[in-house]
């Protein structure tokens, strides 16, 4: 039978944003099958309203496997703030995962607010935010902020996905109030935890991830180069510390 990976994006992006990832950790993980789930307000659930936690995010995402019939265990995949809904799910719903994977996140307690997000972007994000932006500018913005490659070859299936499941400019506002007021559980969840993170990630210092770790006693891989949206720049990589954990786990 097949162990169901529940994957988990970040802020204002959807299922669709994990590309051709999702064929490639199917691949290579052994008797995995990967289920992709939107927050509320992003994807084909953009027309709802965003809740304005962590917790009410967690819960509506929880409710989605429920009413899809995923068998427990099963095993979370979070990256960004998707990594501090998986945080929130462990604490809550410990029982029911096997495992998860945290991917270039970052939460309160653990860092200042300068390393969760780094300064060079804040005049980026507030010409977005309050000026006149295209599709293009914004999809071009999240681009060079979320990739070290930069590969631009993305941009027509990210346009594709922005114009079929706009996000509204009060939703994303609601998804960064909500990432930026998490506050991590004080006790680690007992579930067993992988943290991966980019050295060349230019939105959120790396820095993060190590705290996160550190706080979980959690095992901490780090990619040399790659960006902040790491599945996308070498998702290969990404695919075989995944399994090189999950084997080591079971020795």
């Amino acid at each position: 039978m097949r162990h169901p990976w529940v994957f988990l994006r970040g802020l204002t992006r959807e299922s669709g944003h994990w590309g051709d990832f999702v064929q490639s950790f199917e691949a290579h993980v052994p008797d995995s099958q990967v289920i992709c789930i939107d927050i509320p307000g992003n994807g084909s659930l953009y027309r709802q309203k965003s809740p304005l936690t962590i917790a009410e995010m967690m819960n509506a995402c929880h409710e989605q496997i429920i009413d899809l019939g995923v068998q427990t265990p099963y095993s979370l995949f979070g990256m960004s703030m998707g990594a501090m809904l998986a945080v929130s799910w462990c604490s809550v719903f410990a029982d029911e995962v096997r495992a998860c994977v945290l991917v270039n996140s970052s939460m309160k307690p653990f860092s200042p607010f300068y390393e969760r997000l780094k300064p060079l972007n804040y005049l980026q994000l507030l010409k977005l935010g309050v000026g006149p932006s295209s599709d293009e500018d914004w999809e071009l913005a999240i681009l060079r902020m979320t990739s070290a490659n930069k590969d631009e070859s993305v941009l027509p299936a990210w346009l594709d996905l922005r114009r079929r499941h706009p996000v509204s400019r009060g939703n994303a506002i609601r998804q960064l109030w909500a990432a930026s007021r998490y506050h991590a559980p004080q006790h680690a969840s007992c579930v067993p935890t992988l943290v991966l993170t980019s050295d060349g990630d230019e939105l959120v210092a790396s820095r993060c991830s190590y705290a996160i770790a550190q706080h979980g006693q959690w095992p901490l891989r780090i990619h040399p180069h790659a960006g902040h949206d790491l599945p996308m720049d070498d998702g290969a990589w990404v695919v075989d510390q995944v399994c090189r954990w999950l084997c080591d786990d079971k020795s």
